[in-house]
């Protein structure tokens, strides 16, 4: 600023000074920074007086404006700058959450920590600030406002919802050092008249802090003048005057700055600080014109109110709620022709962008009144009342989030009016298929177009999703879950109604509502045998689907929602039956989602039913598909599991949110996977110790033995406290044939809490679990040291393992009749005399090696063939009429591969051989297996050389393990026994 005042008076002004005065006087006078010396001369202040003027003659043609004018220049102290720029940013904190623009809000927290952070030696010397513990005491209030309100959460963007959350984890850790403070001032806020006080007196305390610099340069002033009177006043050039450019400020503005202008009695006083007085002053005149223009518009506004129109008060700040139009018209006639007009209009305004959806429905509400009050008849009531409850489903148009409360109470009083009306009233006929032109709500019989079961079938729909949104620990789930039987009663209602007047294919919709909402609970009464329960509702039922349904899909549902009503009350072999007929393994992979996913709850279902009536391979066959992925909770829809490839996008979480159960129809995971390890535990420990010294033993479990790795490579075990500890401790005593330490492992206070207990008669499935682990843990005994024994007496082991001496018995000669153990029983003497037929440890390693040693060969051979071009060629004929492949020279026939279960013997030593299944080490290399062709025998005898429809009847079709078998081509684990993973 300085050089281009230089330049001014340079070039504008060289006929009167010269450029070396005008260079002196600017390095000594202007240049310097302290231009107001007490040891000025006056002859120097008239010259810089001069040069001002000069100066602002060449400044008239820049204008500023009336705020740049008006501003004034005040010396701030720290404490205020400090205190200046925390209140700025409370400031922009409180419009940024008048928008509710949690991230601004977030990033002007940190900003306000900063400033703070900033202000602590002042803080330390006079305490926290009131305004700022009141600005946090306000946040907080605002993060509990946002916070709980779930539904606006739920419509936030992801950044202002990080945000959201961002902000709520800064601010409780932040606010702990203000607790007290805002504690105290919880207890005695500030009102709004004190909050304005302490702003006032904030700007007064600035101003006076002021008030010393601005009395030192009014002194100067005072002497200026007394030197000023002394010398003659210089006249004013004529370019001085005011320039009459208008830059649209109004008449009262431009004249106020003059009327200013005239008050200084020189042109320092115009840039020099305002004294307090003159401050005071000033402020004054700005009120008074504000007063005085206030005044003319109100005058304005009566000029204009005695000219004519109706003017309303109305209180400012507050919405002003839009007036409903009104219905008809004054003196209408209300007839049919009106009423439905007036619908038709009120139908036609559905699914428009500007329709208010809240006021549709009160106009439905007040239409139906209208008609109701004029007695135009009950067809035309019920017309208005469907199109009713189509208004209170479209309210909301989102199908990710649940109905209102509100809404609900009145979808289920408008529902059962209906139906109560329907059935009341059977000259009226409700069908979708009547064409609109043919419709009759006059006269009788009554005609209206309408289906009434896919109002329910929606209903139902939302009651499922209103389940879904609330918190299942809360007791807001247990008011919803109280309207359960209100909607099974409407369902109720509407089947007895639709019996007499529909179609099979609409009755197989109604009755598959009501099996819906009754295969998943347990009636003891069912139990008890009794006549009157769900079971006798559900046969019946079932078998109308069975018979009269043309799609697979409703048959598929209702069959296995009666499979599963059947498993949970302990109708083992019914469910199971009904499971091996219905071949529902073999097509469940081209069901839809929602049907796998019934399919796989009514098999953890049986795997459970199964387990409870003692049927432990049963059970593990039936669980072992769910369990053995990982993905129990996924695969009954009762949660969503982070997916490790891929992360879902947001369309496809909300698809699998909608597909979540309810919590009340959850089946409990823990009690599932207990289920499944303990039967894996009775299963594969026993099958261990029988198969110590297998180098090609196969797994039973792969989740039980993950589950033991990991407890092995545990450097330090200790007491087992979850539920899988329990079991691997147990799995561990019953190696060594500790039956007592397992079963104490197994059932126990701890264990009872968390799973027995949630059976129906628990002690009727521990005792059972008891039994099963007497009897596992003898056979681990007797295949862990039957090398230690010559004999064993029968009575020593009934004692041991606290069985009967029938029970012994029983189980040593089924293991030596499948030649699992290698003994002989001596009856006079009751003891099990034992063969020494199994290999030495020695023996058994030397065995290991030469298998891995000529199966190296084999693969070495292989690679060879390979690339020779010789490798497994088959002829172009195909299959021999015997099933074999055609052998050519040099190529190896299909099955005489070394493998568990086909090979050239076991001494030869093969395991399951066509000669028998276990032939270990006979001298002459005999059939095996007491003479019987078994296991791997295509076409083979059956069990124990038995007929047809027996267990291990492989080509059987009806047998246990035949084409329908558990373990056959439509079984548990036969060609569609995984088939729910496919597309699941």
């Amino acid at each position: 600023m300085n050089q281009c005042r230089v330049f001014a008076f340079k070039h504008s002004h060289e006929n009167e000074y010269t450029s070396t005065q005008t260079d002196d006087v600017f390095h000594n006078h202007i240049a310097k920074p302290a231009i107001l010396r007490q040891d000025i001369t006056f002859s120097r202040f008239l010259l810089i007086r001069r040069l001002i003027q000069i100066y602002q003659n060449q400044a008239r043609n820049f204008q500023f404006s009336d705020d740049e004018e008006d501003e004034k220049r005040v010396v701030k102290s720290r404490k205020d700058k400090r205190y200046d720029e925390l209140r700025g940013l409370i400031k922009d904190m409180k419009n940024h959450k008048k928008i509710k623009d949690c991230a601004k809000v977030c990033s002007d927290f940190e900003d306000q920590q900063k400033a703070y952070d900033k202000c602590k030696k002042i803080i330390q010397e006079e305490g926290k600030p009131r305004f700022y513990i009141r600005n946090l005491v306000e946040l907080e209030e605002f993060i509990g406002e946002v916070w709980e309100d779930r539904e606006q959460r739920k419509k936030m963007s992801k950044l202002n919802a990080k945000g959201l959350t961002t902000l709520r984890q800064k601010f409780r850790k932040y606010i702990r050092d203000f607790e007290d403070d805002m504690s105290k001032y919880k207890e005695a806020p500030d009102k709004e008249s004190d909050v304005s006080a302490e702003e006032v007196e904030e700007s007064s305390d600035s101003e006076s802090e002021t008030e010393g610099d601005v009395m030192k340069a009014a002194d100067f002033i005072k002497k200026a003048e007394k030197k000023k009177k002394s010398e003659p006043k210089p006249k004013m050039d004529d370019d001085s005057s005011d320039d009459s450019m208008d830059w649209g400020s109004d008449s009262d503005e431009s004249s106020s700055s003059s009327d200013e202008e005239k008050d200084y009695t020189n042109i320092l006083q115009k840039f020099l600080k305002k004294t307090p007085a003159e401050a005071e002053k000033k402020k004054e005149k700005k009120d008074k014109k504000k007063v005085e223009k206030k005044k003319k518009v109100e005058e304005e506004d009566e000029d204009q109110e005695d000219a004519g129109g109706d003017w309303e008060v109305v209180p400012g700040g507050q919405f002003l709620e839009k007036k409903r139009p009104k219905m008809f018209a004054k003196n209408t006639e209300i007839n049919h022709e009106v009423i439905l007009k007036k619908l038709m209009e009120l139908v036609s305004a559905r699914g428009k962008k500007g329709t208010d959806r809240q006021e549709q429905i009160e106009l439905m509400e007040e239409l139906r009144t209208i008609a109701n009050t004029n007695n135009l008849g009950i067809g035309l009531d019920v017309k208005i009342l469907l199109c009713h409850i189509s208004s209170v489903f479209d309210y909301n148009p989102n199908i990710a989030t649940c109905m209102k409360s509100e809404l609900w109470e009145k979808l289920i009083s408008h529902l059962n009016e209906l139906i109560a009306i329907l059935v009341n009233n059977p000259n009226i006929t409700v069908w979708e298929k009547i064409p609109e032109d043919s419709e009759q709500v006059t006269e009788s019989p009554f005609k209206v177009r309408g289906c009434v079961l896919t109002m329910v079938e929606r209903m139902d729909e939302e009651f499922t999703k209103m389940l879904q949104a609330c918190d299942a620990h809360s007791t807001e789930y247990v008011d919803r879950l109280k309207d359960e039987p209100v909607v099974c009663s409407i369902i109720e209602k509407l089947q007895v109604y639709m019996e007499e007047k529909s179609t099979s294919d609409e009755l197989c919709r109604i009755y598959l509502r009501r099996i819906m909402h009754t295969y998943y609970k347990f009636e003891e009464d069912y139990m008890m045998g009794r006549d009157l329960s769900s079971g006798a509702l559900m046969k019946r039922l079932c078998t109308y689907i069975y018979s009269k349904d043309n799609t697979d899909r409703l048959r598929t549902q209702a069959m296995l929602c009666q499979i599963y009503h059947l498993a949970i009350h302990d109708c083992w072999y019914d469910a199971r039956d009904l499971m091996l007929m219905s071949h529902l393994q073999d097509m469940i992979q081209h069901s839809d989602v929602p049907t796998q996913i019934l399919y796989n709850r009514t098999m953890v279902q049986l795997g459970l039913c199964a387990f409870r009536q003692g049927h432990i391979k049963d059970s593990h066959n039936a669980l072992v598909d769910i369990q053995s992925t990982g993905r129990a909770k996924e695969l009954l829809a009762q949660g969503l599991l982070l997916q490790r490839q891929r992360e879902r996008t947001a369309e496809e979480e909300k698809i699998e949110k909608r597909r979540q159960m309810p919590y009340h129809m959850h089946i409990n995971l823990e009690l599932l996977e207990c289920v499944y390890l303990v039967s894996a535990m009775l299963l594969e420990i026993p099958y261990m110790a029988a198969h110590e010294f297998d180098a090609r033993r196969r797994m039973i479990s792969k989740n039980f033995h993950h589950v033991m790795r990991v407890s092995d490579r545990q450097p330090l075990v200790g007491p087992p406290e979850s539920m899988r500890e329990h079991v691997v401790a147990a799995s561990k005593s019953m190696k060594t044939g500790d039956w007592r330490s397992c079963k104490n492992y197994v059932i126990n206070e701890k264990m009872n809490t968390k799973v027995w207990e949630l059976f129906y008669q628990p002690e009727k499935t521990r005792d059972m679990i008891v039994t099963k682990i007497q009897e596992e843990s003898l056979r681990t005994y007797l295949f862990t040291y039957s090398s230690v024994y010559d004999s064993l007496s029968m009575v020593t082991l009934a004692d041991m393992f606290e069985l009967e001496k029938a029970v012994v018995h029983s189980i040593i000669s089924k293991m030596i009749i499948n030649e699992e153990l290698m003994a002989s029983l001596d009856e006079p003497t009751q003891t099990v005399v034992m063969h020494r037929t199994e290999p030495t440890r020695f023996q058994s390693l030397a065995l290991q090696l030469s298998e891995k040693v000529a199966s190296l060969v084999e693969n070495n051979e292989n690679i060879m063939k390979f690339k020779m071009g010789q490798f497994y060629q088959f002829n172009k004929g195909g299959q021999n009429k015997d099933g074999t492949y055609v052998q050519r020279p040099g190529q190896k026939q299909w099955g005489q591969k070394r493998n568990y279960q086909e090979g050239e013997g076991y001494g030869g030593r093969n395991q399951q051989n066509e000669g028998g299944y276990r032939q270990r080490y006979n001298k002459d290399g005999g059939e095996g297996y007491n003479n019987r062709q078994r296991y791997n025998k295509d076409g083979g005898e059956g069990y124990n050389n038995r007929g047809k429809g027996k267990y291990d009847n492989r080509e059987n079709k009806g047998g246990y393990q035949g084409g329908g078998g558990y373990q056959g081509g439509g079984g548990y684990q036969g060609g569609g026994g995984r088939a729910w993973q496919q597309q699941y």
